[in-house]
């Protein structure tokens, strides 16, 4: 085989057969088929798309390129999240303990950020002494001994993604629902949970900017994962405003800390109520959402998390501590009205912009900046009245607020928004 005869294939919109994949994704993991050759092919993607049998087998052959875990030593059915990205998601802080207290194992890995804000291990990595790198008998012992753990992906794990990725965030093929597809459900399966919760986010500050487009996503994931028999359910969730109060890594930690003390504000609270509900259904421990909200109100899930953070070397003390940043610089409200727009992506570049995100890899983190809005969308607000606090260790500057306030819309009324538009299964 040649890579070229393949790309050509893949250009002229036909199917590339399991053997031909499988060909493809070896040869460059081996490193004889070059970048510049995947970069033709992921392109020819782009454009031309797969089949539904093509994206399995991509998916399948890249689950074989590294370490696969074997979770089986693990009583009980072992569940695992994943959200496609958004601002302000710090859903796995507060879900991955609270589905623990319920006696339902969550063995989950997650990943760093770029852009927007930081990703859910830099939030954990703003606790001093949190380890989010563990071994693989580590990971599972933990697992074993409290319910629940949430580490750093392995190195090892998807070797084949790892190089498609970085090559896919350079060559501007992205957003693509094949390689979306393949890439989050290669590292799901590999990961080795029983059943997978897919939260699809779509709107403004996510990947995919309609509903038709996250549903196509979050079928096609739901079907690779039951193909090789995973239980597996996706919800579409609204990403059009950040999601919850906070942005911003140290920020995100203090929200979560509220909402699994039954503090936090109703709309996010209820959302991952709901979520948890989902995932305990997976693992076949029906609770409704009104049983599972009252393990935020009795402690039980702040416990539980906790418990995640000692045994990864956390320092419970540093997790309480308020955030330290030179200035905190409040946003006052330009007009009387409702909150009708409070666009995602604009203020997780804002945020960004603050040491809150990274633009490239290599960026050093400002754990501490960030955002934390005291309105949201559908909220009621007074000229001169509070919107959001900016907590940020650079210089104070008019432009600073005038900045924020330009992406803040005020309207006479408007319609609140709901977490979950649709739920695939």
């Amino acid at each position: 085989m040649r890579a070229v005869d393949l790309i050509q294939k893949k250009r002229d919109g036909q199917e590339l057969t399991s053997s031909e994949i499988e060909w493809l994704v070896e040869g460059y993991v081996s490193g004889t088929v070059p970048d510049y050759q995947m970069s033709a092919f992921a392109m020819a993607v782009y454009f031309k798309g797969m089949t539904t049998r093509e994206i399995s087998d991509l998916t399948m052959r890249m689950v074989h390129t590294g370490q696969e875990f074997d979770l089986s030593a693990i009583d009980g059915v072992k569940v695992d999240k994943h959200s496609t990205g958004g601002v302000g998601d710090k859903v796995t802080l507060i879900l991955a303990p609270l589905v623990a207290s319920f006696g339902v194992p969550v063995a989950k890995m997650s990943g760093r950020g770029l852009g927007h804000t930081g990703g859910t291990i830099d939030k954990l990595e703003s606790i001093k002494g949190y380890q989010v790198e563990r071994s693989q008998e580590d990971f599972i012992r933990q697992v074993q001994d409290i319910g629940v753990s949430v580490i750093g992906q392995s190195d090892q794990l998807v070797k084949a993604d790892k190089l498609l990725y970085a090559l896919r965030d350079v060559t501007a093929t992205v957003d693509t629902i094949p390689l979306i597809a393949s890439s989050v459900m290669s590292k799901k399966i590999a990961a080795g949970a029983d059943a997978i919760l897919l939260d699809v986010t779509v709107g403004e500050g996510a990947f995919m900017k309609t509903v038709d487009e996250a549903r196509e996503l979050a079928q096609t994931m739901v079907d690779l994962g039951k193909a090789v028999g995973r239980k597996t359910v996706a919800v579409i969730t609204d990403m059009s405003q950040p999601l919850g109060r906070a942005i911003g890594n140290r920020l995100e930690i203090l929200e979560a800390l509220e909402i699994l003390q039954g503090q936090g504000r109703q709309d996010i609270t209820h959302f991952i109520c709901e979520l948890a509900q989902i995932m305990l259904g997976l693992a076949n421990v029906n609770k409704t959402v009104e049983e599972v909200h009252q393990h935020l109100e009795n402690g039980q899930a702040l416990a539980k998390f906790e418990e995640m953070i000692q045994a990864q070397g956390g320092d419970l003390e540093d997790l309480y501590r308020p955030v330290n940043v030179a200035h905190v610089v409040d946003i006052p409200a330009q007009e009387t009205g409702v909150i009708s727009a409070l666009p995602a992506m604009e203020f997780g570049l804002y945020a960004m912009r603050l040491g809150a995100g990274r633009t490239v890899k290599s960026d050093a983190l400002d754990y501490e900046t960030g955002i934390v809005f005291e309105k949201k969308v559908g909220d009621s607000v007074q000229k001169g009245e509070i919107v959001a606090k900016v907590y940020t260790n650079g210089k104070i500057s008019p432009q600073l607020v005038t900045d924020f306030q330009k992406y803040v819309k005020i309207n006479d009324s408007v319609q609140s928004l709901r977490e979950i538009i649709e739920i695939i299964s």
